[in-house]
């Protein structure tokens, strides 16, 4: 990495992902020179510690972005929406979380162990989008069977953690947990029904196609990374009484013949990769044990598909609030310092 410092914004300092990247940063020893922390008015003037120093939380309203060269932005759509493209027009290269800016073809989609080349086009709109966090994971696993075998069609149905939702989400799968073993009636303001001991087969707005728009992230993500209007993805999104960590039962049908022993072995040299793969009680990988807390994408279950000659299965879990959000905006702002700022 570059010997030089660069000066760094969070926007969304004070949610679960901003102090996500805070920590990470200062984990991995990102050259920073300063770091500015930005948030809400609301939040403004709180402090979080970086380096042992504290940080006196900014409004972003009023920030400069002309004193930094990289934003990493997670605060939300509407907020990147306004700020990004003012961050991008001082100058400052900005790294979005949001769904904003993901769909749009000027603006590189990147997951580092995927398809880092595409960062080289982040000098169109100074802005790089970081995709959906159950993408993320789902694109670092596959990647090696890709380019191994091709793939054709994928069809995944993911279990994903209350933390993707945010704070409140959190407090309510504990208050309602709470509520049902003391045998009193549970109430459910963030989810539309109680996801305490329940499993909800709904993530974010019903679509037109009966899909939810979660799940259509994941096919219009998936195409876009692997840059193959050809892969078809049937997914189905799910929502678990986790509080951390994103699982994902994912098959697949290559183009060409694949082992399940190749493709072991493929995922086992394959960055970013940890394969657990035991034919054992407990051989396998946890959200809640294994992802929750790591930076690895896990990969278990690895198996031939007894109802297609192409098939393959996996099991796939990785932390959504690191690989699937924090971590992989930082593993971007590292290529960029590192291949295109020195």
């Amino acid at each position: 990495m570059s010997e030089k410092v660069f000066d760094v914004a969070v926007v969304g300092a004070t949610g679960n992902v901003g102090r996500t990247m805070i920590s990470i940063l200062e984990e991995r020893n990102f050259p920073v020179g300063r770091l500015y922390l930005l948030a809400s008015a609301r939040s403004a003037g709180s402090v979080v510690k970086f380096r042992g120093e504290e940080v006196v939380v900014e409004d972003l309203a009023e920030f400069d972005f002309s004193k930094t060269q990289i934003g990493l932005f997670s605060a939300g759509a509407s907020v990147s929406d306004v700020y990004a493209p003012k961050a991008a027009a001082a100058g400052c290269i900005v790294i979005d979380n949001t769904s904003r800016f993901r769909y749009d073809d000027d603006i590189p989609l990147v997951v580092p162990e995927v398809n880092p080349h595409a960062i080289a086009n982040h000098k169109v709109k100074g802005i790089i989008a970081n995709p959906n966090c159950s993408t993320i994971q789902m694109m670092v696993a596959l990647k090696p069977l890709y380019d191994a075998a091709g793939i054709d069609r994928i069809n995944v149905c993911t279990y994903q953690a209350v933390s993707g939702t945010g704070k409140a989400a959190i407090d309510e799968l504990i208050s309602q947990s709470s509520d049902v073993v003391a045998g009193k009636n549970t109430r459910s303001e963030v989810y539309p029904r109680q996801i305490a001991f329940n499993v909800l087969p709904h993530i974010d707005v019903f679509q037109d196609n009966g899909y939810t728009k979660e799940e259509m992230k994941m096919v219009w993500e998936t195409k876009k990374i692997l840059e193959d209007d050809d892969i078809r993805i049937n997914p189905t999104t799910v929502r678990v009484p986790v509080v951390n960590g994103h699982s994902e039962a994912v098959h697949i049908e290559t183009r060409k013949k694949l082992t399940a022993q190749q493709a072991r072995k493929l995922l086992e040299e394959a960055p970013g990769v940890v394969v657990i793969d035991e034919r054992c009680d407990g051989g396998y990988p946890t959200a809640a044990i294994d992802g929750a807390g790591s930076d690895a994408v896990y990969v278990g279950r690895v198996r031939d598909d007894i109802s297609h000659e192409r098939g393959l299965n996996l099991w796939v879990v990785a932390d959504n609030l690191r690989k699937g959000a924090a971590l992989n905006s930082v593993q971007i702002a590292e290529i960029l310092v590192k291949d295109y700022l020195t």
